[in-house]
C-alpha cells in the first residue's frame, strides 16, 4: 500500500510540475506574441497631437483617433507628437531620441511637421525654424535660447535624418505632408504643394519611401464640402490651425484613406475592419 502511495504521490508531482511548465510556456508565447506586434509611432507637432492629447480648449490633433482604423491585436499605435515642435526641435530637445529607442524591426513611423517649421530660425521665444527647402543647405547660429552653437538644416534634411534613422532601426518611415490650416482664397482651401508639401514629397523620394500627401487629400474633401460647412464643422471661430474634434475625426480618416491608396504599404494588412470599409 505505501508503494503505491508513493507512486500515486510521485505521478501527481509529475503532473502538477508539467502543468507549471506548460503555463509557463504558454505565457512566453503569449508574451513573445506582444513583443511581436508591430508599433506604429506617431511623431509630429499640435496638428497630430494637441496639448496632452486630452481635448485642452476643445482642440484636437488626428493622432488621437487614429487608432479604431487598425485591429488592436496586430498593431499598436502611440502619439508621441509634441505640439510647439518643428522637425528641427523634435530632435534637438531629444523627443526623438527617446522614440527611437523604443523602435523595432517591424515597426512604423509616420512623420507629419511642417506647421512650426516657418517660424524664425533664431529667436528668443522658440527658436525652431528651419531652412525652406529639401535642400543640403545650412545655416549657423548661436541659439539666442540654448546659448549654445547650432547649426541649421533644411526642413527636408530633418525628414531625411528622421527616414534614416528609422530604417536603421529596422522599421518603416512614411512621410505626410502638413495638413491644411482654415485658410482660404476665392473658395479653394489652403495648400502647400509647392512649400512644405513639395519638400516632403522630395525628401520621401529621395530616400525610396511612402509619401502621403495628406494637405491634398484633405483639402479636396474641404473644397468638396465648402468653405462654410469646413468653418463651422471642423474649427473653432478663433483658431485657424488646429481642429475640433470632428475636424481631428476628418483628418484621421484622411490619413487611413491615403494609407490605402499606397497599396504596397504593409500598414494596409492591419486595418480593423472600420478601416477597410473606410470610404473617402
Amino acid at each position: 500500500m505505501k508503494s503505491i502511495f508513493l507512486f500515486k504521490k510521485a505521478t501527481f508531482t509529475y503532473l502538477l510540475l508539467l502543468s507549471m511548465l506548460l503555463a509557463g510556456a504558454s505565457c512566453a508565447v503569449v508574451k513573445n506574441k506582444e513583443e511581436a506586434k508591430p508599433t506604429i509611432f506617431l511623431i509630429g507637432d499640435s496638428t497630430v497631437k494637441n496639448g496632452k492629447g486630452k481635448g485642452d480648449g476643445g482642440l484636437w490633433g488626428w493622432g488621437n483617433f487614429l487608432d479604431v482604423y487598425f485591429d488592436s491585436t496586430k498593431v499598436s499605435v502611440e502619439n508621441h507628437a509634441l505640439g510647439g515642435t518643428s522637425s528641427r526641435t523634435f530632435r534637438t530637445y531629444g523627443h526623438w531620441e527617446k522614440v527611437l529607442a523604443q523602435l523595432k524591426p517591424g515597426d512604423y513611423v509616420l512623420m507629419q511637421f511642417g506647421h512650426n517649421d516657418s517660424s524664425p530660425v533664431n529667436d528668443t521665444l522658440r527658436a525652431r525654424g528651419t531652412l525652406k527647402s529639401n535642400g543640403d543647405e545650412t545655416e549657423e547660429i548661436e541659439n539666442l535660447i540654448t546659448k549654445k552653437h547650432e547649426v541649421v538644416h533644411s526642413y527636408g534634411w530633418y525628414l531625411r535624418e528622421f527616414i534614416n534613422d528609422t530604417r536603421a532601426k529596422g522599421a518603416t518611415p512614411v512621410v505626410l505632408s502638413p495638413v491644411p490650416r482654415n485658410t482660404w482664397n476665392n473658395g479653394q482651401a489652403n495648400r502647400n504643394n509647392d512649400t512644405y508639401g513639395q519638400w516632403a514629397s522630395e525628401a520621401a523620394a529621395q530616400e525610396g519611401v511612402v509619401y502621403i500627401d495628406l494637405n491634398g487629400i484633405i483639402a479636396d474633401r474641404y473644397e468638396e464640402e465648402g468653405e462654410a460647412k469646413v468653418r463651422s464643422t471642423y474649427f473653432n471661430t478663433t483658431d485657424h490651425t488646429h481642429t475640433i474634434e470632428e475636424g481631428a475625426k476628418l483628418n484621421a480618416a484622411a490619413v487611413v484613406a491615403g494609407i490605402k491608396r499606397k497599396k504596397q504599404l504593409p500598414l494596409n494588412k492591419y486595418l480593423s475592419r472600420q478601416g477597410k470599409k473606410l470610404s473617402f
